[in-house]
């Protein structure tokens, strides 16, 4: 999909009109996005333009505490962190490696920032890290594996954050392999089956 224009903000893209088993993803219903930081005072104008609903901030609290996201005192804004600082060190890992370890050790939290997205009231969820392309390249990958998205688009739409799109290809062969499918991945993870069809409903209804 082509980039939002959200001064400054280099990351940013509305999902919709991606295809799925069952129609496309509706535009205005999810946006993923780098730290919302960055934006100037145009770019916020810009944000509230669209009728947000819910901001998803995978950051870790020692980020949000160092870069403040201007929503941090909005009701609309939930951080879910998919890392921490005192969670084991993956530095030396491989991308592919990396995601592996977070989906295998912290499905809680992964299961947790999808239920974020599929709970939130009516309008635009944002979901955000600080690149806008590791946590948010692998939440979004499951919404959008959930959501009946070919695998080859959400390839595409990964790589368009600057990652090669064999890594999240094979991170969902891995899920897959593993636990079933994304679908039994979050359900064993804690999502309930509510929350993933309200999710699905949310983004293609």
């Amino acid at each position: 999909m082509p980039p939002l224009i959200w001064p400054d903000c280099r990351n940013v893209r509305d999902l919709g009109g991606l295809p799925t088993t069952t129609g496309e993803l509706q535009p205005g219903r999810l946006i993923r996005s780098d730290n919302l930081d960055q934006l100037t005072p145009t770019g916020r104008s810009t944000v509230e333009a669209i009728e947000i609903t819910r901001f998803v901030d995978l950051r870790s609290a020692w980020e949000c505490e160092t870069w403040p996201s201007p929503y941090a005192d909005d009701a609309r804004w939930r951080n879910v962190p998919l890392w921490d600082p005192a969670d084991e060190d993956v530095s030396d890992l491989g991308l592919f490696e990396q995601y592996v370890v977070l989906v295998d050790d912290y499905g809680a939290r992964v299961a947790s920032a999808v239920a974020a997205i599929a709970d939130a009231p009516p309008g635009c969820v944002v979901v955000n890290c600080h690149a806008g392309k590791d946590r948010t390249g692998v939440v979004i990958a499951l919404t959008l594996d959930l959501a009946g998205v070919p695998r080859d688009l959400i390839a595409i739409d990964y790589e368009t954050s600057e990652a090669t799109a064999s890594t999240i290809l094979r991170l969902l062969s891995h899920v897959q392999q593993r636990y079933g499918g994304t679908r039994e991945y979050l359900l064993k993870s804690g999502a309930t089956t509510e929350e993933l069809k309200a999710l699905t409903s949310r983004l293609t209804g």
